[in-house]
């Protein structure tokens, strides 16, 4: 059996709306920074309050979804298609991480619940593959979509009455995913300044590395994924990275030279990259891009640079100075940190570095045992779907390796 975590990313949600204050409920604040130690989480009782707290928040007229509630919001202030699919699979993952599932007579059935919304809404008209104006956060709900139908391919999961709807829907969003790749010069953005298919528009590291981890997995099943689409996607992964190590938000169109001569945004500097490098660093190995001493690098300047995430967790605005840092990096930092972990080599290394992630993922556990790095309250699903991930990345199965063609580990000619 094979699982393939290339989550989240629901994160990357909104760069400028915003709710009215009047609007939003009172953000949570850390009473004392930095954060004080917190005690050992013990995995058993903390993974068991974890399914208590997800299985309570599942919503909808038919008690069927888990949106992830950002700032963002469509036509009439409505949250999202995109965001109400890629929270769902992403809360459906972590519930199904947990140990004991197949004996969880309410687990299943609440997945279940939840596979039925995704398989439905994937007919909503803001789900197709198109683009909507210059942000559009459909292909989260494409890539977490994807990343969970496969999973419950890979485990045997799927209710029998949906195998054939699950296989054929697996095929449509990697076509979705590819069809919405950025022409020539590669990668994935739900914003789009230059229109939907024009080649100036560029890549954003935070979402390009889940969605090709996401067609590495549908590849090792078998559906056909072209080879042009990958290697664009993993040149411009290439071109973001900086010197000092970390990666640009966006990646340039085309020259690494945009990143290396120090022409950034706040949103490039290295702290704020502290919670997207390892996902690069990792989607890079798996492409046979990588490189051993940068990915442990990028587990490093996670934690070296944990109190610059921290301290925007759960607060309101987005990218704000001095880093640019969203509050929505946090719990996805955490997830890709341990995803990075497992592909290290060192038994040892392996041990301490899950200790230390466990260690500060425990400082941000919610007084209810959840986990919420947003300022709304039913976002806790996402946040404690993707703790559970985190917690048990060490037993789940490595992700799918991109292995079409030897010559795809080598960058495309400029």
């Amino acid at each position: 059996m094979r699982c393939h975590w290339s989550m989240p990313f629901v994160c990357a949600f909104a760069l400028v709306a915003q709710e009215p204050d009047a609007k939003r409920p009172a953000p949570i604040r850390f009473t004392e920074f930095p954060v004080p130690d917190a005690a050992p989480l013990d995995l058993a009782a903390t993974s068991a309050r974890a399914v208590e707290v997800l299985l309570e928040l599942q919503e909808g007229d038919d008690g069927d979804q888990w949106p992830y509630e950002g700032v963002y919001r469509e036509d009439e202030g409505q949250l999202p298609i995109g965001y109400r699919v890629g929270g769902t699979s992403i809360a459906c993952l972590g519930l199904i991480a947990v140990p004991g599932f197949r004996a969880d007579e309410r687990r299943r059935a609440a997945v279940e619940r939840g596979l039925a919304f995704v398989l439905k809404t994937l007919d909503a008209p803001r789900m197709q593959k198109d683009f909507v104006g210059t942000y559009d956060v459909r292909g989260w709900g494409h890539v977490y979509a994807l990343e969970f139908l496969l999973h419950l391919q890979d485990h045997e999961l799927v209710p029998a009455a949906s195998v054939a709807e699950v296989e054929r829907r697996v095929g449509w969003l990697v076509e979705a995913l590819v069809e919405s790749a950025i022409p020539k010069s590669g990668g994935w953005n739900y914003s789009r300044l230059r229109g939907f298919k024009s080649p100036r528009n560029t890549a954003s590291t935070f979402m390009t590395g889940p969605a090709l981890q996401a067609l590495f997995h549908a590849e090792a099943r078998g559906h056909e994924v072209p080879v042009a689409v990958v290697t664009q996607a993993l040149d411009a992964l290439e071109r973001a990275r900086a010197k000092p190590g970390g990666y640009a938000y966006g990646a340039p169109r085309d020259s690494q030279a945009a990143v290396d001569e120090g022409d950034l945004t706040m949103m490039d500097k290295t702290p704020s990259s502290a919670a997207r490098a390892t996902v690069c660093e990792t989607t890079l190995m798996l492409a046979g891009r990588g490189d051993a001493v940068r990915l442990e690098r990028a587990i490093e300047r996670f934690f070296a640079h944990w109190d610059d995430l921290a301290v925007r967790k759960s607060q309101p605005r987005t990218h704000i100075p001095p880093y640019g840092i969203a509050p929505y990096y946090f719990l996805f930092g955490h997830l890709y940190a341990a995803q990075a972990i497992e592909q290290l080599a060192d038994p040892g290394k392996k041990d301490d570095y899950r200790a230390r992630l466990a260690a500060v993922l425990a400082k941000s556990r919610e007084a209810d045992g959840g986990w919420n790095d947003r300022q709304f309250a039913r976002s806790a699903g996402y946040g404690t779907a993707l703790a559970m991930l985190t917690l048990h990345m060490p037993k789940l199965p490595k992700p799918a390796a991109w292995r079409r063609d030897a010559a795809d580990a080598q960058p495309a000619a400029k």
